[in-house]
């Protein structure tokens, strides 16, 4: 494969001065070292995510079978517990071990990207005097009350208290400046195009007559509209075919009940399957009835109108939370658990004291790796060899990142990143499942495998920061669905205000537009687990500057007529590519019915490996916050009982 280097050298082009159109909002690459005050990679525009230099160690070590000699000396004094990742798991698990172990005890904590968080990351932009703050992947806290004892403790020691979001998070936000859903329509579809306002909107129905006319105004043919218009606005009455699929809502295809119980055709088909995708990173194509009816993601109206049958059948109905409102959101999302974390464990390293100032501190990322602090975090770093040694653990890593720019890959590459070892009593593998095999010698046959089946899900969450959304209040239309779109769903980030940060209180004001890119690629009706394979190479085939045109185009289709220039008006595109995305959570057509976060694969995948525990959402099977904080909790547990 020359994935790795055509990537590296398309990043690359950021380095050493090639400007794309828009990365034009901040520094484009970290010129300083992690130890140097200049070091603030949340500045950063441009393709960020997994970027240039955070994978190619990880590449040539599994897909080529790259081996790095272990050095003779160890680096540093021993340590208590040595932490490889730094996502949202591996900072909780230092949190779980030094609360069990004591204050003094020794942690090192690895990443191989240039900051820590994982999929929390954090976006900000210097936009007309002002700093505006987004979220890069990781986003909202979801039913916090109903967090284990361990997740909801953890927030608790952090200074968190969601309740506080409902004074935070402006609800009414929307409503003030009368502002929708809407449909964003390829150009020349049916001779129609652009964007339109949506009969549906975060699973919430546009009722009667309105919802009639919206459908009628759509670009699609008689019948996708005739079918639409049974689904949103007819009363809603079940033939007994379509009872019967809803009796196997498990086990039915979504769109499969969507053709018997409201007669859709292919156009129309088309025209919903891409809702899903934010969400489970495919289409209606491959999900279940149960999977996507009774998460409100065709509408309320419908799961209330099939519950009774579904019911019926003895199979639990499980559906959408409604106990919380969706609202438990920092303005970097759950970026700003990870620094409250990091501020915890590295007390320095963050300034203030509360979940409110922590949004507008300024980190100094010199201090994440120093001698005399107790607990260190090592940037840039990708652990190559992972084992039991001398009644402990060690690790060998790879520092900085070995050069694909000369030519093509060269066997003795990988020897020019600096190899260091260290060691430890206790060792978490906070990292991607699938990377743990090529790294730990020992994990037995059986429990490769196990940790070889899930497939993570593929996505790019792109920021768009503007200088004004004067063109979104003059459409009424704040975001959009687009079907069959490269940016599939977003629009005008959420409305909240905290600590001394303030959102886009008018339309006048620079805000974050927030889009989702869900790559995943195959026939219709196929395994979604070769599409998230197809999707991730995708991702990384593509260039900044390819993703950008397609960004550009979609936005100008959408706003342009409302006055939206995108040369006047953008001030910086950043785009956090995941292609190591969500967990992979187990799906009603495709793994065995009864696995769910309790039993499957996963956890035979997650058992210890002697002095060297796993904790990641992987391992939870579950792509939330609180499966990567439990997943911390267990690690620590099995390490220390």
């Amino acid at each position: 494969m020359d994935i790795n280097r055509r990537d590296f050298l398309q990043g690359s082009a950021l380095l050493i001065g090639g400007t794309p159109l828009l990365a034009r909002g901040g520094g484009l690459a970290p010129a300083a070292a992690a130890s140097d005050t200049g070091y603030y990679p949340p500045a950063l525009t441009g393709m960020r995510g997994s970027h240039a230099g955070a994978f190619e160690v990880a590449h040539a070590l599994a897909w080529q079978g790259q081996r790095w000699q272990r050095p003779d000396a160890v680096q540093d004094a021993d340590y208590d517990l040595i932490v490889v990742g730094a996502g949202i798991s591996g900072l909780a698990a230092a949190h779980f071990y030094r609360s069990r172990v004591g204050a003094d005890a020794r942690i090192l904590i690895l990443d191989n990207h240039d900051d820590f968080g994982g999929h929390a990351r954090r976006n900000e932009f210097p936009v007309s005097g002002r700093r505006l703050i987004g979220y890069g992947g990781s986003q909202t806290l979801e039913n916090p009350g109903r967090y284990s004892i361990a997740a909801r403790g953890l927030l608790r020691d952090l200074g968190v208290d969601t309740d506080l979001f409902r004074i935070y998070y402006d609800q009414k936000f929307d409503s003030r400046f009368g502002l929708g859903d809407g449909v964003l329509f390829a150009s020349g579809n049916r001779g129609g195009g652009g964007l339109l306002p949506a009969v549906l909107g975060w699973g919430v129905n546009v009722g009667g007559d309105r919802a009639a006319a919206l459908i009628d105004s759509y670009p699609l043919g008689e019948t996708a509209r005739r079918s639409l218009r049974a689904l949103f606005v007819e009363p809603l009455r079940f033939s007994e075919p379509a009872r019967a699929l809803l009796r196997s809502a498990r086990s039915t295809p979504c769109e499969i009940f969507l053709q018997t119980a409201f007669g859709f055709d292919e156009e129309g088909l088309a025209f919903l399957r891409d809702i899903s995708r934010p969400l489970w990173g495919c289409g209606l194509d491959a999900l279940s009835v149960q999977e996507t009816v009774f998460d409100y993601t065709l509408g309320a109206r419908l799961a209330e109108a099939a519950y009774e049958t579904v019911a019926s059948a003895g199979d639990p109905v499980h559906g959408r939370d409604e106990d919380e409102p969706y609202i438990c959101h920092f303005p970097d999302g759950n970026a700003s658990i990870a620094r409250l974390l990091v501020r915890s464990l590295i007390p320095d390293f963050l300034s203030g004291s509360s979940m409110e100032d922590v949004v507008t501190a300024r980190a100094d990322y010199s201090r994440l790796d120093r001698p005399t602090h107790p607990i260190r975090m090592r940037l840039n770093s990708t652990a190559v060899d992972v084992r039991n040694a001398q009644g402990g653990a060690e690790v060998t890593y790879v520092r900085g990142s070995p050069s694909w720019q000369s030519g093509p890959a060269r066997g003795d590459q990988a020897q020019e990143g600096s190899v260091e070892r260290v060691r430890a009593s206790h060792c978490v593998l906070a990292c991607y499942n699938r990377m743990i095999p090529h790294l730990a010698s020992e994990v037995s046959d059986e429990q490769k495998a196990a940790l070889l089946y899930p497939e993570k899900v593929p996505f790019a969450l792109v920021n768009v920061a503007v200088k004004n959304w004067r063109a979104l209040a003059d459409s009424k239309i704040s975001t959009f669905y687009a079907p069959g779109g490269f940016l599939t769903y977003g629009g005008l980030d959420f409305p909240v205000s905290m600590g001394g940060y303030r959102f886009a209180e008018k339309p006048e004001d620079p805000a974050v537009l927030q889009f989702w890119h869900a790559p995943a690629q195959g026939p219709v009706g196929g395994n979604p687990k070769a599409a998230f394979r197809a999707g991730r190479r995708k991702l990384y085939e593509t260039s900044f500057e390819e993703m950008e045109q397609a960004i550009l185009a979609q936005l100008d289709l959408a706003w342009g007529s409302h006055g939206l220039d995108v040369e006047k008006h953008l001030a910086a595109i950043t785009i956090n590519r995941w292609p190591h995305g969500y967990a992979y959570e187990y799906m009603d057509l495709w793994d065995d019915a009864r696995w769910g976060r309790g039993a499957g694969p996963h956890v035979l995948g997650r058992q210890q490996i002697g002095n060297i525990a796993i904790a990641n959402s992987d391992s939870e099977q579950y792509a939330y916050v609180n499966g990567a904080i439990d997943a911390a909790y267990r690690s620590v547990r099995e390490l220390t009982t």
